[in-house]
């Protein structure tokens, strides 16, 4: 890779900046800004300024967690395009992740209002047969379902009631919520 007119400066700057400079990093970052905006842009030319920039600040945040880890006899460019290579993967990662489970609807059905919603309460139909698969359950189970769904505790109010832990709380409504599940299928 050929070395920039400005590379020298840059790994003088950097090499200052890893001695304590406040001065000199100051200048570093003002001098690499406008070539990461270059270099990305140049990778990512369809996405919008305000994406660039966050992608530039990612860059600069993750440069200056490792910036103790650039070898000053190397040259600078190659490291911190390293370091923006590895935060636009990161980039792409994180947006394949939350685009993966996104569905596309016209129109959102309204909880208790609406037929088509997905409402809980009308999924079991049947009180009565609620109410006997919760008195099925053993005690601990039982007082979990009572205190946390029913009566709508916070998990430390509930554990202060019963005297149990919020730990074993939480495992007692778990196991409860499997259990109705299985008992309320059958019918």
């Amino acid at each position: 890779m050929t070395q920039t007119p400005d590379e020298p400066i840059l790994e003088a700057l950097m090499q200052a900046a890893q001695q304590g400079d406040k001065q000199a990093y100051a200048r570093l970052l003002k001098a690499i800004v406008p070539k990461l905006q270059v270099s990305i842009r140049r990778q990512r030319p369809f996405l919008p300024t305000a994406d660039i920039e966050d992608l530039v600040q990612e860059v600069l945040v993750s440069m200056h967690a490792v910036r103790a880890t650039y070898d000053p006899s190397r040259p600078f460019m190659p490291w911190l395009m390293a370091i923006a290579r590895n935060r636009l993967v990161d980039s792409v990662r994180v947006y394949a992740r939350s685009k993966a489970n996104e569905v596309n609807v016209d129109e959102y059905p309204v909880t208790f209002s609406d037929d088509a919603a997905n409402n809980v309460v009308d999924s079991y139909r049947d009180p009565e047969a609620l109410r006997k698969a919760i008195q099925m359950l053993p005690q601990g189970q039982r007082e979990a379902v009572e205190l946390l769904k029913l009566r709508q505790m916070s998990l430390k109010e509930a554990a202060a009631a019963s005297g149990t832990s919020v730990g074993a709380l939480k495992v007692s409504v778990h196991r409860a919520i499997g259990a109705l599940r299985k008992a309320l299928s059958k019918d």
